[in-house]
């Protein structure tokens, strides 16, 4: 399509095989989360729909809805984020609802329209690391590698003392427990494989207990700080598990070779017809 549209809070380019998301800093009313994530390309693959609707006070909201497992942030935020908060909503003035309309039918002629199957691997990328917030018991880094929490002394609990600072390499890690910081509960854990726990201990299901997780609180842990982190940490996590992922062994020529010599001596002696000795060539071919 090649056009700008541009809302209230971000502008949404329409390039032939992707939207590019601008959010825009320094508007008035505008969630911090659209600030730190500033700029996002989501491929069209990554869209399951999108629609057009009234909104409020004078505005009309273009949503658009990513596929399962497409998006890391989304995935983290696990239907937690608020309304306003959605990246994936323009919100728009209402005269500016006829070129809206325009739009969403633009998109869905080009998206499979209903229900897609969840997207193989993440196709929409995080932000970029490092990135570091403040939790209420702790500071949480991360470089890209790994995960690092720095207790407080003024807010970790004394197990969390106990354990002392954590560190975990991201090919330790399985994904990301975020709880939003708007919650009482509000915490972001990271679980780990099964087998990398020290003695096969369960995690411990208090959050402030867990030497694994940092807990929010007033303050501490803002959405627009722990949510990208967490997002970023996931799809980190996914790319570990698939570079780290068995490959099949490459075959040995000379066993090829091999098989190929008794296959022809079956030939020769009868005991398999023309079609047979061409097909399962075929197959030993393919296999070199």
């Amino acid at each position: 399509m090649g056009d700008v549209l541009a809302g209230i809070h971000a502008t949404w380019e329409f390039e032939p095989d992707a939207v590019l998301i601008r959010f825009t800093r320094g508007t008035r009313g505008a969630p911090k989360l659209f600030h730190a994530l500033g700029e996002r390309r989501i491929p069209l693959e990554a869209l399951e729909s999108v629609a057009l609707s009234p909104g409020k006070r004078g505005t009309v909201v273009l949503h658009a809805v990513p596929r399962p497992g497409a998006d890391p942030l989304m995935d983290a935020a696990s239907g937690q984020l608020k309304e306003g908060c959605d990246p994936y909503r323009l919100v728009l003035p209402a005269e500016r609802e006829t070129l809206a309309e325009y739009y969403a039918d633009e998109l869905r002629a080009v998206l499979p329209g209903g229900k897609t199957a969840p997207a193989a691997s993440y196709l929409v990328s995080s932000v970029a690391t490092p990135l570091q917030f403040k939790a209420y018991d702790g500071k949480a880094t991360f470089d890209g590698d790994k995960v690092s929490f720095r207790w407080f002394w003024t807010g970790a609990s004394s197990a969390k003392w106990k354990a002392g600072d954590q560190t975990f390499a991201v090919s330790e890690l399985a994904g990301v427990e975020w709880r939003s910081p708007d919650v009482l509960d509000g915490h972001l854990r990271l679980l780990r494989r099964a087998g990398d726990l020290a003695a096969d201990a369960p995690q411990p299901a208090q959050a402030d207990q867990d030497p694994a997780a940092v807990v929010f609180g007033l303050g501490y842990g803002p959405v627009h700080e722990s949510l990208p982190f967490a997002a970023a940490v996931l799809e980190a996590v996914q790319g570990a598990s698939s570079a780290s992922a068995p490959r099949p062994a490459p075959h040995d020529p000379a066993g090829v070779a091999e098989r190929m010599r008794h296959l022809g001596e079956l030939h020769s002696a009868g005991l398999v017809t023309d079609e047979e000795f061409s097909a399962k060539k075929a197959e030993l071919l393919a296999e070199l």
